[in-house]
């Protein structure tokens, strides 16, 4: 499949689910805030599309984050009913298999977030400030643990402007005072691992891995090129 036709039909599939999903929100008002962030990177997608910033790989991981969060946004992320739906299929309760009081969906997906786009990230990094060997790994993980960080700051803001019911469905801390402390160490964790992935692949596949890692360490101008 082609790169064009590739991130047409993933465009087509999103916008399909977006529809479905827009129909009939458990909050309304909530999903019209979740979704602001879908419209502010739009713009970005188009322009990623037109210049292939991306690969194939990148706009799939894109694809399936975009789509889970926007299940959270049509439930709210603490209540996407995932325990009733293995109910349904098993007759268990997951949450009950793990020993779990709260619903879990907001930690799954913060731990995606990392997991899934430290890749897009990455070739951001290597495509235009032309990042190479540690910084190629490093930089990626940095984005993902300030811009964790940044949404928990945004999420404070919003619950302290908007107050009540919709204060707290956008929050969603289901009563623990620690909650943005555990999501932004989850979005941290899946990064992490998401590099410690390509690295190893990379060290198994790339023959000028060690010295590409030794040369990205090097100072690269004179210390007298940066006198006052």
């Amino acid at each position: 499949m082609t790169y064009e036709r590739l991130v047409k039909r993933l465009a087509l599939l999103f916008g399909l689910l977006w529809a479905v999903l827009a129909v009939h929100p458990w909050h309304f008002q909530d999903w019209v805030l979740e979704n602001v962030l879908v419209l502010l990177a739009l713009p970005l997608y188009i322009a990623s599309y037109r210049c292939r910033l991306f690969s194939r790989l990148s706009w799939v991981l894109i694809f399936l984050f975009t789509c889970l969060h926007e299940v959270g946004a049509h439930y709210t992320y603490s209540e996407v009913p995932y325990n009733e739906w293995w109910r349904a299929l098993t007759g268990r309760s997951f949450n009950e298999m793990f020993g779990w009081e709260r619903n879990h969906f907001d930690r799954l997906v913060h731990f995606l977030y990392g997991l899934m786009l430290a890749y897009p990230f990455r070739e951001i990094f290597l495509r235009i400030a032309n990042a190479r060997g540690f910084w190629g790994y490093f930089l990626p993980l940095d984005i993902i643990m300030s811009s964790s960080l940044l949404y928990e700051l945004i999420e404070w803001l919003a619950a302290e402007v908007l107050g009540g019911d919709l204060g707290q469905a956008y929050l969603g801390t289901q009563g623990d005072i620690w909650d943005a402390h555990k999501d932004m160490a989850l979005a941290a964790a899946g990064a992490v691992l998401s590099m410690l992935i390509i690295a190893f692949v990379n060290w198994r596949c790339q023959r000028d891995f060690a010295r590409e890692w030794s040369e990205s360490w090097r100072v690269k101008a004179s210390g007298d090129s940066f006198a006052a």
